[in-house]
Protein backbone atom coordinates (compact mmCIF):
# COMPACT_ATOMS: atom_id res chain seq x y z
CA UNK A 1 0.00 0.00 0.00
CA UNK A 2 1.58 3.25 -1.08
CA UNK A 3 0.90 6.74 0.22
CA UNK A 4 -1.78 7.47 -2.36
CA UNK A 5 -3.77 4.45 -1.27
CA UNK A 6 -4.55 6.01 2.09
CA UNK A 7 -3.15 8.50 4.54
CA UNK A 8 -1.21 6.91 7.34
CA UNK A 9 -0.16 8.56 10.57
CA UNK A 10 0.20 8.49 14.30
CA UNK A 11 -2.55 7.80 16.83
CA UNK A 12 -5.09 10.44 17.74
CA UNK A 13 -6.29 11.91 21.01
CA UNK A 14 -7.86 8.75 22.40
CA UNK A 15 -5.23 6.01 22.39
CA UNK A 16 -7.34 2.89 22.77
CA UNK A 17 -5.39 -0.34 23.11
CA UNK A 18 -8.02 -3.09 22.96
CA UNK A 19 -10.93 -1.94 20.79
CA UNK A 20 -12.29 -4.02 17.96
CA UNK A 21 -14.69 -3.06 15.21
CA UNK A 22 -15.78 -6.64 14.46
CA UNK A 23 -17.80 -8.19 17.27
CA UNK A 24 -18.72 -11.41 15.46
CA UNK A 25 -17.98 -13.02 12.13
CA UNK A 26 -20.05 -15.82 10.69
CA UNK A 27 -20.24 -17.41 7.31
CA UNK A 28 -22.30 -14.53 5.97
CA UNK A 29 -23.12 -11.89 8.57
CA UNK A 30 -21.14 -9.78 11.00
CA UNK A 31 -21.74 -7.00 13.47
CA UNK A 32 -19.41 -4.07 12.75
CA UNK A 33 -18.79 -1.22 15.17
CA UNK A 34 -17.76 2.14 13.75
CA UNK A 35 -16.57 4.78 16.23
CA UNK A 36 -17.16 8.51 15.96
CA UNK A 37 -14.77 11.24 17.14
CA UNK A 38 -16.73 11.66 20.40
CA UNK A 39 -16.36 7.91 21.15
CA UNK A 40 -19.97 7.05 20.41
CA UNK A 41 -20.50 3.82 18.50
CA UNK A 42 -22.44 3.17 15.31
CA UNK A 43 -23.31 -0.58 15.18
CA UNK A 44 -23.84 -2.06 11.73
CA UNK A 45 -25.13 -5.50 10.73
CA UNK A 46 -23.53 -6.31 7.38
CA UNK A 47 -23.35 -9.22 4.99
CA UNK A 48 -20.14 -10.61 3.51
CA UNK A 49 -17.84 -8.48 5.62
CA UNK A 50 -14.56 -9.85 4.15
CA UNK A 51 -15.46 -8.46 0.72
CA UNK A 52 -17.18 -5.27 1.89
CA UNK A 53 -15.55 -2.05 0.68
CA UNK A 54 -14.91 1.11 2.69
CA UNK A 55 -17.32 2.93 0.37
CA UNK A 56 -20.14 0.55 1.27
CA UNK A 57 -19.46 0.84 5.00
CA UNK A 58 -19.24 4.62 4.66
CA UNK A 59 -22.67 4.68 3.01
CA UNK A 60 -24.11 2.50 5.80
CA UNK A 61 -22.79 4.90 8.46
CA UNK A 62 -24.25 7.89 6.64
CA UNK A 63 -27.64 6.19 6.45
CA UNK A 64 -27.69 5.37 10.16
CA UNK A 65 -26.67 8.91 11.11
CA UNK A 66 -28.98 10.40 8.46
CA UNK A 67 -26.22 12.61 7.10
CA UNK A 68 -26.59 14.64 3.88
CA UNK A 69 -24.73 13.79 0.69
CA UNK A 70 -21.93 16.26 1.46
CA UNK A 71 -20.78 13.86 4.20
CA UNK A 72 -19.43 11.58 1.47
CA UNK A 73 -16.72 14.16 0.80
CA UNK A 74 -16.30 15.51 4.34
CA UNK A 75 -15.63 12.22 6.12
CA UNK A 76 -13.63 9.08 5.52
CA UNK A 77 -13.27 5.73 7.24
CA UNK A 78 -10.03 5.21 9.12
CA UNK A 79 -8.38 2.15 10.64
CA UNK A 80 -6.93 3.37 13.93
CA UNK A 81 -4.90 1.90 16.76
CA UNK A 82 -2.46 3.30 19.34
CA UNK A 83 0.37 2.49 16.93
CA UNK A 84 -0.91 3.53 13.51
CA UNK A 85 -3.69 5.33 11.61
CA UNK A 86 -4.75 4.65 8.03
CA UNK A 87 -7.30 6.66 6.07
CA UNK A 88 -9.04 4.21 3.76
CA UNK A 89 -9.82 4.84 0.12
CA UNK A 90 -13.31 3.83 -1.07
CA UNK A 91 -12.00 0.67 -2.76
CA UNK A 92 -10.21 -0.61 0.34
CA UNK A 93 -11.63 -3.63 2.13
CA UNK A 94 -11.37 -2.86 5.88
CA UNK A 95 -11.62 -6.47 7.01
CA UNK A 96 -8.72 -7.57 4.83
CA UNK A 97 -6.60 -4.60 5.90
CA UNK A 98 -7.35 -5.46 9.50
CA UNK A 99 -6.02 -8.97 8.91
CA UNK A 100 -2.86 -7.43 7.41
CA UNK A 101 -2.43 -5.04 10.34
CA UNK A 102 0.67 -6.73 11.87
CA UNK A 103 2.42 -6.47 8.49
CA UNK A 104 1.58 -2.76 8.28
CA UNK A 105 2.92 -2.18 11.79
CA UNK A 106 6.18 -3.95 11.02
CA UNK A 107 6.58 -1.92 7.84
CA UNK A 108 5.56 1.53 9.06
CA UNK A 109 6.32 1.59 12.80
CA UNK A 110 9.18 0.75 15.12
CA UNK A 111 6.88 -0.88 17.67
CA UNK A 112 8.27 -3.85 19.65
CA UNK A 113 7.08 -7.30 18.59
CA UNK A 114 4.99 -7.71 21.75
CA UNK A 115 3.12 -4.46 21.04
CA UNK A 116 2.57 -5.49 17.42
CA UNK A 117 1.10 -8.81 18.55
CA UNK A 118 -1.32 -7.11 20.96
CA UNK A 119 -2.37 -4.20 18.76
CA UNK A 120 -5.82 -4.29 17.17
CA UNK A 121 -7.28 -1.56 14.95
CA UNK A 122 -10.82 -0.21 15.01
CA UNK A 123 -12.86 1.65 12.42
CA UNK A 124 -13.40 5.38 12.90
CA UNK A 125 -15.57 7.79 10.93
CA UNK A 126 -13.79 11.13 10.82
CA UNK A 127 -12.62 14.03 8.70
CA UNK A 128 -11.18 13.34 5.26
CA UNK A 129 -7.64 14.74 5.00
CA UNK A 130 -8.33 15.77 1.41
CA UNK A 131 -11.47 17.82 2.14
CA UNK A 132 -10.65 21.52 1.54
CA UNK A 133 -11.17 23.98 4.38
CA UNK A 134 -12.91 26.43 2.06
CA UNK A 135 -15.73 23.92 1.53
CA UNK A 136 -15.95 23.20 5.23
CA UNK A 137 -16.90 26.82 5.88
CA UNK A 138 -19.92 26.43 3.58
CA UNK A 139 -21.50 23.53 5.49
CA UNK A 140 -24.80 24.27 7.21
CA UNK A 141 -25.92 20.83 8.36
CA UNK A 142 -25.70 20.84 12.17
CA UNK A 143 -24.85 17.16 12.61
CA UNK A 144 -21.99 17.36 10.11
CA UNK A 145 -20.71 20.45 11.91
CA UNK A 146 -21.01 18.69 15.27
CA UNK A 147 -18.91 15.74 14.11
CA UNK A 148 -16.23 18.07 12.78
CA UNK A 149 -16.35 20.10 16.01
CA UNK A 150 -15.96 17.01 18.20
CA UNK A 151 -12.92 15.86 16.23
CA UNK A 152 -11.27 19.30 16.28
CA UNK A 153 -11.99 19.67 19.99
CA UNK A 154 -10.37 16.30 20.69
CA UNK A 155 -7.24 17.31 18.79
CA UNK A 156 -7.02 20.62 20.68
CA UNK A 157 -7.53 19.03 24.11
CA UNK A 158 -4.92 16.35 23.33
CA UNK A 159 -2.48 19.12 22.25
CA UNK A 160 -2.25 17.49 18.88
CA UNK A 161 -3.08 20.96 17.59
CA UNK A 162 -0.67 23.23 19.51
CA UNK A 163 -2.42 26.49 20.44
CA UNK A 164 -1.40 29.74 22.07
CA UNK A 165 -2.99 30.49 25.44
CA UNK A 166 -5.30 33.10 23.94
CA UNK A 167 -6.56 30.57 21.40
CA UNK A 168 -7.01 27.92 24.09
CA UNK A 169 -9.16 30.38 26.03
CA UNK A 170 -11.26 31.31 22.98
CA UNK A 171 -11.77 27.70 21.92
CA UNK A 172 -12.39 26.56 25.48
CA UNK A 173 -15.01 29.29 25.88
CA UNK A 174 -16.92 27.95 22.88
CA UNK A 175 -16.82 24.47 24.41
CA UNK A 176 -18.22 26.00 27.62
CA UNK A 177 -21.03 27.55 25.62
CA UNK A 178 -21.87 24.23 23.94
CA UNK A 179 -21.75 22.18 27.15
CA UNK A 180 -22.95 24.68 29.78
CA UNK A 181 -25.21 26.94 27.75
CA UNK A 182 -25.03 30.75 27.54
CA UNK A 183 -23.10 32.55 30.23
CA UNK A 184 -25.43 33.89 32.91
CA UNK A 185 -24.31 36.67 35.29
CA UNK A 186 -24.45 35.44 38.85
CA UNK A 187 -24.32 31.82 37.74
CA UNK A 188 -21.63 29.80 39.61
CA UNK A 189 -19.76 29.28 36.34
CA UNK A 190 -16.30 29.32 37.93
CA UNK A 191 -17.10 26.19 39.95
CA UNK A 192 -18.38 24.41 36.86
CA UNK A 193 -15.23 25.34 34.94
CA UNK A 194 -12.94 24.24 37.75
CA UNK A 195 -14.63 20.87 38.05
CA UNK A 196 -14.37 20.13 34.31
CA UNK A 197 -11.27 22.11 33.42
CA UNK A 198 -9.74 19.35 31.32
CA UNK A 199 -12.93 19.27 29.24
CA UNK A 200 -12.24 22.81 28.07
CA UNK A 201 -8.44 23.13 27.96
CA UNK A 202 -5.44 20.93 27.08
CA UNK A 203 -4.18 18.91 30.03
CA UNK A 204 -0.76 20.60 30.10
CA UNK A 205 -2.52 23.92 30.82
CA UNK A 206 -4.62 22.56 33.66
CA UNK A 207 -2.20 23.17 36.54
CA UNK A 208 -4.52 23.20 39.49
CA UNK A 209 -3.30 24.78 42.68
CA UNK A 210 -0.98 27.23 40.98
CA UNK A 211 -3.31 28.92 38.54
CA UNK A 212 -4.38 27.69 35.17
CA UNK A 213 -1.57 29.18 33.13
CA UNK A 214 1.14 29.46 35.75
CA UNK A 215 3.17 26.79 34.01
CA UNK A 216 3.39 28.77 30.80
CA UNK A 217 6.39 30.93 30.10
CA UNK A 218 5.73 34.56 30.82
CA UNK A 219 2.18 33.97 32.03
CA UNK A 220 2.73 32.94 35.63
CA UNK A 221 2.01 36.43 36.95
CA UNK A 222 -1.57 36.43 35.72
CA UNK A 223 -3.76 37.89 38.45
CA UNK A 224 -6.84 36.22 39.87
CA UNK A 225 -7.83 32.57 40.02
CA UNK A 226 -6.50 30.20 37.41
CA UNK A 227 -9.78 29.90 35.54
CA UNK A 228 -10.23 33.64 35.10
CA UNK A 229 -8.98 33.82 31.52
CA UNK A 230 -11.32 31.06 30.40
CA UNK A 231 -14.18 32.61 32.35
CA UNK A 232 -13.61 36.01 30.73
CA UNK A 233 -13.62 34.43 27.27
CA UNK A 234 -16.81 32.53 28.14
CA UNK A 235 -18.52 35.81 29.03
CA UNK A 236 -17.60 37.23 25.63
CA UNK A 237 -19.07 34.40 23.54
CA UNK A 238 -21.65 36.08 21.34
CA UNK A 239 -25.03 34.58 20.56
CA UNK A 240 -24.49 35.31 16.88
CA UNK A 241 -27.58 34.81 14.77
CA UNK A 242 -30.01 35.00 17.68
CA UNK A 243 -33.10 37.17 17.55
CA UNK A 244 -34.79 38.99 20.42
CA UNK A 245 -32.33 37.62 22.94
CA UNK A 246 -33.00 33.99 22.02
CA UNK A 247 -30.15 31.52 22.14
CA UNK A 248 -28.26 30.85 18.93
CA UNK A 249 -28.37 27.34 17.48
CA UNK A 250 -25.50 25.07 18.48
CA UNK A 251 -24.48 24.90 14.83
CA UNK A 252 -23.48 28.56 15.08
CA UNK A 253 -21.00 27.74 17.83
CA UNK A 254 -19.74 24.61 16.06
CA UNK A 255 -18.96 26.76 13.03
CA UNK A 256 -17.30 29.42 15.20
CA UNK A 257 -15.07 26.74 16.75
CA UNK A 258 -14.08 25.37 13.34
CA UNK A 259 -13.53 28.85 11.94
CA UNK A 260 -11.13 29.57 14.81
CA UNK A 261 -9.36 26.25 14.22
CA UNK A 262 -8.82 27.22 10.58
CA UNK A 263 -6.32 29.79 11.85
CA UNK A 264 -4.13 26.87 12.92
CA UNK A 265 -1.97 25.97 9.91
CA UNK A 266 -2.08 22.25 10.69
CA UNK A 267 -5.86 21.92 11.02
CA UNK A 268 -7.14 18.88 9.13
CA UNK A 269 -3.67 17.37 8.63
CA UNK A 270 -2.63 13.75 8.64
CA UNK A 271 -0.07 13.17 11.40
CA UNK A 272 3.01 10.96 11.26
CA UNK A 273 5.67 9.84 13.73
CA UNK A 274 9.28 10.92 13.28
CA UNK A 275 12.48 12.12 14.92
CA UNK A 276 14.84 14.99 14.10
CA UNK A 277 18.38 15.77 15.18
CA UNK A 278 18.83 18.23 18.01
CA UNK A 279 21.41 20.99 17.53
CA UNK A 280 24.80 20.01 18.93
CA UNK A 281 25.32 21.53 22.39
CA UNK A 282 29.09 21.69 21.97
CA UNK A 283 31.87 20.63 19.61
CA UNK A 284 32.28 17.27 21.37
CA UNK A 285 28.68 16.71 22.46
CA UNK A 286 26.10 15.71 19.89
CA UNK A 287 22.56 16.82 20.48
CA UNK A 288 20.78 13.50 19.99
CA UNK A 289 17.23 13.32 18.63
CA UNK A 290 13.81 14.59 19.59
CA UNK A 291 10.43 13.03 18.74
CA UNK A 292 8.23 15.05 16.42
CA UNK A 293 4.89 14.88 14.68
CA UNK A 294 4.88 15.62 10.96
CA UNK A 295 1.56 17.21 9.92
CA UNK A 296 0.76 17.14 6.20
CA UNK A 297 -2.25 18.77 4.57
CA UNK A 298 -3.35 20.13 1.21
CA UNK A 299 -1.43 23.32 2.01
CA UNK A 300 1.94 22.26 3.37
CA UNK A 301 4.05 20.48 5.97
CA UNK A 302 4.54 21.26 9.67
CA UNK A 303 7.01 19.65 12.04
CA UNK A 304 5.77 19.78 15.64
CA UNK A 305 7.77 19.20 18.83
CA UNK A 306 5.86 16.53 20.74
CA UNK A 307 7.27 17.51 24.13
CA UNK A 308 7.17 21.30 23.94
CA UNK A 309 3.86 21.45 22.04
CA UNK A 310 5.04 23.98 19.47
CA UNK A 311 5.92 24.14 15.77
CA UNK A 312 9.56 23.65 14.81
CA UNK A 313 9.11 24.20 11.09
CA UNK A 314 6.19 25.17 8.88
CA UNK A 315 6.43 25.22 5.08
CA UNK A 316 3.96 25.67 2.28
CA UNK A 317 4.55 23.44 -0.71
CA UNK A 318 5.79 26.43 -2.70
CA UNK A 319 8.56 26.85 -0.13
CA UNK A 320 10.08 23.39 -0.14
CA UNK A 321 11.63 20.58 -2.11
CA UNK A 322 11.53 17.05 -0.74
CA UNK A 323 12.46 13.41 -1.17
CA UNK A 324 12.83 10.26 0.88
CA UNK A 325 15.60 7.69 1.11
CA UNK A 326 15.70 4.17 2.52
CA UNK A 327 19.35 3.13 2.76
CA UNK A 328 19.97 -0.56 3.34
CA UNK A 329 20.16 -1.43 7.02
CA UNK A 330 19.57 2.23 7.89
CA UNK A 331 16.56 4.19 9.01
CA UNK A 332 14.34 5.69 6.27
CA UNK A 333 14.55 9.48 6.02
CA UNK A 334 12.23 12.18 4.72
CA UNK A 335 14.29 15.14 3.48
CA UNK A 336 12.85 18.65 3.48
CA UNK A 337 14.80 21.35 1.63
CA UNK A 338 14.01 25.04 2.05
CA UNK A 339 15.52 28.53 2.00
CA UNK A 340 17.28 29.92 5.05
CA UNK A 341 20.39 31.75 6.16
CA UNK A 342 23.57 30.90 7.98
CA UNK A 343 24.94 33.84 9.97
CA UNK A 344 23.30 36.23 7.52
CA UNK A 345 24.34 34.33 4.38
CA UNK A 346 21.49 32.90 2.20
CA UNK A 347 21.71 29.12 2.03
CA UNK A 348 19.60 26.09 1.25
CA UNK A 349 18.74 24.03 4.30
CA UNK A 350 18.15 20.30 4.53
CA UNK A 351 16.18 18.80 7.40
CA UNK A 352 16.35 15.06 8.01
CA UNK A 353 13.25 13.45 9.50
CA UNK A 354 13.93 9.87 10.58
CA UNK A 355 10.81 7.76 10.22
CA UNK A 356 9.65 4.38 8.96
CA UNK A 357 6.75 6.36 7.50
CA UNK A 358 9.04 8.47 5.28
CA UNK A 359 7.79 6.81 2.10
CA UNK A 360 4.19 7.44 3.09
CA UNK A 361 4.88 11.07 3.93
CA UNK A 362 6.65 11.62 0.62
CA UNK A 363 3.78 10.05 -1.31
CA UNK A 364 1.19 12.09 0.59
CA UNK A 365 3.07 15.33 -0.14
CA UNK A 366 3.12 14.45 -3.82
CA UNK A 367 -0.59 13.57 -3.84
CA UNK A 368 -1.58 16.74 -1.97
CA UNK A 369 0.34 18.82 -4.51
CA UNK A 370 -1.43 17.05 -7.37
CA UNK A 371 -4.81 17.78 -5.75
CA UNK A 372 -3.91 21.42 -5.16
CA UNK A 373 -3.06 21.85 -8.84
CA UNK A 374 -6.41 20.53 -10.04
CA UNK A 375 -9.04 23.26 -10.14
CA UNK A 376 -12.21 22.15 -8.42
CA UNK A 377 -15.10 22.38 -10.94
CA UNK A 378 -17.97 24.61 -9.99
CA UNK A 379 -21.16 22.62 -9.49
CA UNK A 380 -24.57 22.91 -7.93
CA UNK A 381 -24.39 23.36 -4.20
CA UNK A 382 -25.35 20.48 -1.97
CA UNK A 383 -28.45 20.97 0.12
CA UNK A 384 -26.30 20.77 3.23
CA UNK A 385 -24.22 23.74 2.20
CA UNK A 386 -27.14 26.14 2.15
CA UNK A 387 -28.47 28.30 -0.68
CA UNK A 388 -26.16 30.26 -2.96
CA UNK A 389 -25.26 33.67 -1.69
CA UNK A 390 -23.97 36.81 -3.31
CA UNK A 391 -20.21 37.44 -3.36
CA UNK A 392 -20.44 40.01 -0.61
CA UNK A 393 -21.69 37.36 1.83
CA UNK A 394 -19.55 34.45 0.65
CA UNK A 395 -17.44 32.55 3.23
CA UNK A 396 -13.96 33.72 4.07
CA UNK A 397 -11.24 32.60 1.63
CA UNK A 398 -8.98 29.67 2.42
CA UNK A 399 -5.98 31.88 3.17
CA UNK A 400 -6.51 32.80 6.80
CA UNK A 401 -4.45 35.57 8.40
CA UNK A 402 -1.33 34.10 9.93
CA UNK A 403 -0.90 34.39 13.65
CA UNK A 404 1.80 36.97 14.34
CA UNK A 405 2.09 36.89 18.10
CA UNK A 406 5.66 37.04 19.29
CA UNK A 407 6.68 33.56 20.36
CA UNK A 408 3.48 31.96 19.03
CA UNK A 409 3.48 28.16 19.25
CA UNK A 410 2.58 28.04 15.54
CA UNK A 411 5.68 30.01 14.50
CA UNK A 412 8.72 28.12 13.18
CA UNK A 413 11.67 27.60 15.51
CA UNK A 414 14.39 26.70 13.05
CA UNK A 415 17.05 27.46 15.67
CA UNK A 416 15.85 24.36 17.54
CA UNK A 417 16.62 22.15 14.54
CA UNK A 418 19.87 20.69 13.29
CA UNK A 419 19.98 21.23 9.52
CA UNK A 420 22.51 20.70 6.74
CA UNK A 421 23.26 24.03 5.02
CA UNK A 422 24.66 24.27 1.50
CA UNK A 423 24.71 26.23 -1.78
CA UNK A 424 25.05 25.02 -5.38
CA UNK A 425 27.09 26.61 -8.17
CA UNK A 426 25.77 24.44 -11.02
CA UNK A 427 28.83 22.20 -11.10
CA UNK A 428 29.15 21.11 -7.53
CA UNK A 429 28.17 21.82 -3.97
CA UNK A 430 29.74 24.35 -1.67
CA UNK A 431 29.16 23.37 1.89
CA UNK A 432 28.21 25.43 4.85
CA UNK A 433 28.93 23.64 8.12
CA UNK A 434 28.02 20.92 8.89
CA UNK A 435 29.07 18.94 5.83
CA UNK A 436 26.39 17.74 3.47
CA UNK A 437 25.70 13.98 3.74
CA UNK A 438 23.39 13.32 0.79
CA UNK A 439 22.74 14.54 -2.72
CA UNK A 440 20.07 17.21 -2.95
CA UNK A 441 17.02 16.55 -5.08
CA UNK A 442 14.60 18.24 -7.44
CA UNK A 443 11.14 17.12 -6.32
CA UNK A 444 9.19 20.29 -5.66
CA UNK A 445 6.00 22.12 -6.52
CA UNK A 446 6.12 23.69 -9.99
CA UNK A 447 3.53 26.44 -10.13
CA UNK A 448 5.67 29.19 -11.58
CA UNK A 449 5.01 31.22 -8.45
CA UNK A 450 6.86 29.22 -5.83
CA UNK A 451 9.22 31.12 -3.59
CA UNK A 452 11.79 28.32 -3.31
CA UNK A 453 15.06 29.13 -5.14
CA UNK A 454 18.48 27.54 -5.32
CA UNK A 455 20.95 29.79 -3.56
CA UNK A 456 24.06 30.79 -5.50
CA UNK A 457 27.46 30.57 -3.80
CA UNK A 458 29.51 33.45 -2.49
CA UNK A 459 33.20 33.68 -1.73
CA UNK A 460 32.53 33.75 1.99
CA UNK A 461 31.21 30.19 2.02
CA UNK A 462 33.31 27.14 2.75
CA UNK A 463 34.25 25.13 -0.32
CA UNK A 464 33.10 21.50 -0.29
Amino acid sequence: MDGTEGSTGQPGPAERSHRSSVSSVGARAADVLVYLADDTVVPLAVENLPSLSAHELHRAVREVLQLPDIALDVFALWLVSPLLEVQLKPKHQPYKLGRQWPELLLRFTSAPDDDVAMDEPFLQFRRNVFFPKRRELQIRDEEVLRLLYEEAKGNVLAARYPCDVEDCEALGALVCRVQLGPYQPGQPAACALREKLDSFLPAHLCKRGQGLFAALRGRGTRAGPGEQGLLNAYRQVQEVGSDSGCEAALGTHYRAYLFKCHELPFYGCAFFHGEVDKPAQSFLHRGGRKPVSVAISLEGVHVIDNREKHVLLGLRFQELSWDHTSPEEEEPILWLEFDGDSEGTPVNKLLKIYSKQAELMSSLIEYCIELSQVAEPAGPQDSATGPPSDPSSSPAPVERPKLRRQGSVVSSRIQHLSTIDYVEDGKGIRRVKPKRTTSFFSRQLSLGQGSYTVVQPSDSLEQG
